[in-house]
């Protein structure tokens, strides 16, 4: 047998690589960030401790991994052309991919919502300059704040057309909050939206958003 070459070896620590991080994602949204130790981790992707720390030096790592694996997803769906300027076209197809993301990686965004309600991780996720977490390779406190405006200003722009009664932050509030409800309720409890009224959601918010 000739022996594997640069590429092959770079393929199988890839594939470790996400093995490990998969494990990660279910037992983190599990049982917890805190709750998870990597002697658990390394146990359940049948790998030693000392071999799971060459592909992840903290737990840290290993969860900013996971989480800037998954917003690349959604922040090559989110104004896809990159011009400052979110169209109607690229809004519709934002709902589109987060819908799609929340059927797909239920496990993800459990996960995320965990992060949040565990002392210590979310204010480590958002409020540090220097948190391991990206989006795109952009500061993740950076990158939602980028978002948002560009949020802040395609409804902004409705407004034109909208009326004079027409408020674009309550419009934009309410969005979100619908997002967010809808998020935490399939995520946890999917049984409540079957696949015909999972559409009809998706419906809903492009016609009146879009």
């Amino acid at each position: 047998m000739s022996p594997r070459s640069s590429a092959q070896f770079e393929e199988m620590r890839e594939e470790k690589k996400t093995l490990i991080m998969d494990v990660a994602l279910e037992h983190f949204s599990d049982y917890g960030f805190h709750s998870t130790t990597i002697s658990h981790l390394a146990k359940h992707a049948g790998i030693s401790k000392g071999l799971l720390y060459n592909y992840f030096k903290s737990k840290e790592e290993l969860l900013a991994a996971i989480i800037n694996r998954s917003l690349d997803e959604i922040y090559k769906s989110f104004n896809p052309d990159r011009d400052s300027n979110l169209t109607p076209d690229e809004f519709e197809q934002f709902i589109r991919k987060i819908f799609a993301i929340f059927r797909e990686k239920r496990q993800f965004w459990k996960l995320i919502y965990r992060v949040m309600l565990q002392r210590g991780v979310y204010e480590h996720l958002l409020d540090d300059p220097d948190s391991p977490f990206k989006v795109g390779g952009t500061p993740l406190m950076e990158y939602s704040a980028c978002m948002m405006k560009l949020l802040t200003d395609y409804f902004s722009r409705k407004k034109e057309t909208e009326g004079a009664d027409y408020d674009p932050m309550t419009e934009l509030l309410m969005f979100s909050t619908t997002i967010k409800g809808f998020a935490l309720t399939y995520i946890f409890a999917p049984e409540q939206y079957p696949d015909v009224y999972f559409e009809k959601m998706i419906d809903i918010l492009i016609k009146k958003y879009r």
